[in-house]
């Protein structure tokens, strides 16, 4: 279960329901000495899983070595079972974006990422579990799926997958699939190389037009029934142990219905273990672009998520505007024809993120 301090005396008092803790390591890396000793306390009680928010491990820029070397240290004073970061990038051209975003999924930022899993392995010492991110907006210029991009990343880093079983039914119902598309999704990862899976629950979040909407991964809703049938599946095609996290941010039940959702999580996974394939899809290629050249994509995209008047002007003109940044043609055409409806979305609830973090650091 995620490590809250709202749900700590319940995690206590159900121990022998609750087998690890998944806790958020960028909430502890400045903490005072004696926090972190605590935090060790604790992992010498209950296995401890640190997980990571803010590194950026899918960015076209190598992550700073002062963000690593945060997670290394706490990882060395808490002695966790495993630690994880996001595939995403959440800065790009001088703009903090606040909240995990999508790449562009290519040839180039599957590199970008492997790369940084890399630069990660070396500095902390231990190769980061690396999850699938949720996305309000389909990632512009991208030239092979999700299922292909991810693998790409795994396969080429050699790292663990931490497999968001959530996050994949969200971006399956945003973007024209259903239920049925994520399990293919699933089906098509390179399974053997999960170690950990998250669950959690959504709601819709509905556009200013009234008539749009995403599903939205956040954390505050019960596990919904397709993800428990995507356990089941994960279960019953990878033979190897799996953790299984259950996520929960807020808007916290009482913890006899948390508990349930555990069981119906191991229900799931007995199903799967019980019933008892697999080709893994490569990344294609990248839209003619460069290294250089996905980097300034991903800082145009940040620019554009958080700035109201330089996404206004990309708006009024959006061809025009992509093909003066110096992108390659089919960059600035595939950026030109993005998702507005999403980018409304996702610019809305990244600025709620920073605000929301602003809020806490006052």
């Amino acid at each position: 279960m995620s490590w809250r301090t709202e749900l700590a005396a319940g995690i206590f008092a159900h121990q022998d329901q609750i087998d690890l803790v998944e806790v958020i390591a960028d909430d502890w890396f400045d903490a005072p000495r004696t926090k972190v000793a605590a935090l060790r306390t604790l992992a010498m009680q209950i296995p401890v899983q640190l997980h990571g928010t803010s590194a950026g491990l899918a960015s076209s820029a190598p992550v700073k070595e002062k963000r690593l070397a945060k997670m290394a240290r706490l990882v060395d004073r808490v002695q966790p079972e495993s630690w994880s970061e996001h595939l995403a990038f959440v800065r790009a051209g001088g703009h903090e974006i606040g909240h995990l975003a999508a790449v562009p999924r290519t040839a180039n930022t599957a590199a970008d990422a492997a790369a940084n899993i890399a630069r990660a392995r070396d500095i902390v010492g231990v190769t980061p579990m690396v999850e699938n991110i949720a996305t309000l907006i389909a990632p512009p210029a991208s030239s092979c799926t999700e299922a292909a991009w991810l693998s790409s990343v795994v396969m080429a880093a050699d790292a663990p997958l931490l497999l968001d079983l959530h996050n994949l039914f969200t971006n399956a119902t945003n973007f024209g699939g259903n239920a049925a598309s994520a399990l293919e999704t699933l089906r098509s990862l390179p399974l053997e190389r999960v170690a950990t899976v998250h669950i959690a629950g959504g709601r819709w979040l509905h556009a200013d037009n009234g008539s749009d909407k995403r599903w939205l991964d956040d954390h505050l809703h019960p596990v919904p029934d397709a993800v428990f049938e995507m356990l089941e599946e994960l279960a019953a095609l990878a033979p190897q142990p799996l953790t299984v996290v259950l996520e929960r941010d807020g808007a916290y039940p009482p913890m006899p219905d948390l508990l349930l959702e555990l069981q119906l999580a191991r229900a799931a996974m007995r199903r799967g273990r019980d019933r008892r394939s697999s080709a893994v899809p490569i990344c294609g290629s990248v839209l003619g672009s460069s290294r250089g050249s996905s980097a300034r994509l991903q800082a145009l995209l940040a620019g554009i998520y958080v700035d109201d008047l330089l996404r206004k002007n990309f708006l009024s003109s959006p061809l025009e505007f992509a093909q003066s940044q110096n992108l390659t043609a089919p960059e600035a055409e595939a950026l030109a024809a993005i998702d507005r409806t999403g980018l409304e979305m996702a610019a809305r609830s990244f600025a709620r993120k920073r605000q929301l973090r602003e809020a806490n650091r006052a």
